[in-house]
């Protein structure tokens, strides 16, 4: 295989069923010119999803054990041979559309992000299907950033090379290992938030998604964040809570609706009768 403009970066543990519709995500992209790179966390075999997607260069990395989801991340970073990064979840979904829009965005910076829906999925017959979508779509603004973050890092699109001066991410702060790469890239990068919603967030009461976590372990992670970052004392709460803090509902944005709101049927999934 030549080598790709873009390199996917997906950590995964056990999440099989996401995984499988992430791959159909992005079997459907307009742009093709990318490599997948799984990073297997320590979890159940992920072989099974590459099967099924020959038409996508798959590379899979197993972690001997499991190590996070930042040391997989990084992991995959150092594996990529894209001029390009896009970090993905392996619970998220790329509308059809985003990678293409992406690349053509970029432009001269160095990274840009898009709008996302966050979504609430219930699965049916191996499918997960949408109960309701909530677009996520807020104004650029760095020093506003510095007490909310309104980056999502699904979906983003960044110059490999950034990598070199800033090194990989930070485990150190754990769940706050994006907001931290962002701030590190603002210092010195150019950023651009793009005004469409081409990533779908999984937010499903079912799921154990990180933002949700409200532990003593997080508001550790959290105050080692702020000292790094010089932003005194954040308050951790409930994420729709905070969305609607007066300062974050000012800085909402118009954003344009990709998705058609139809599942991702994965191929490991049963088809659908006719």
């Amino acid at each position: 295989m030549k080598k790709p403009l873009v390199s996917v970066v997906i950590p995964t543990y056990n999440r099989l069923l996401c995984l499988g519709e992430l791959m159909e995500s992005l079997s459907q992209q307009t742009f093709q010119d990318f490599e997948v790179i799984i990073v297997n966390d320590g979890g159940v075999s992920v072989e099974p999803v590459k099967e099924l997607y020959p038409e996508l260069y798959i590379m899979i990395i197993n972690m001997e054990e499991n190590s996070r989801h930042v040391h997989a991340r990084n992991r995959g970073i150092v594996k990529a041979n894209g001029e390009y990064i896009m970090l993905i979840d392996d619970d998220d979904l790329l509308v059809p559309s985003h990678m293409e829009m992406m690349v053509n965005e970029i432009g001269e910076k160095d990274l840009i992000y898009s709008d996302v829906e966050i979504v609430n999925f219930e699965e049916i017959n191996g499918v997960r299907v949408p109960i309701d979508r909530h677009l996520f779509a807020y104004e650029f603004d760095l020093l506003a950033m510095r007490r909310f973050s309104t980056f999502v890092s699904s979906g983003c699109l960044y110059r490999k090379e950034i990598h070199q001066t800033l090194g990989l991410f930070d485990p150190n702060v754990h769940n706050y290992w994006d907001w931290d790469f962002f701030l590190r890239i603002a210092e010195n990068h150019r950023i651009r938030r793009i005004a469409a919603a081409g990533v779908l967030y999984d937010f499903s009461e079912a799921n154990d998604n990180q933002s949700k976590n409200l532990s003593s372990s997080r508001k550790f992670y959290l105050d080692r964040f702020c000292e790094k970052h010089n932003l005194g004392t954040l308050p951790i709460k409930n994420f729709f809570l905070l969305l609607e803090e007066p300062e974050v509902v000012q800085r909402k944005a118009e954003s344009k609706i990709l998705w058609d709101g139809k599942p991702f049927h994965s191929r490991l999934a049963p088809m659908p009768e006719k």
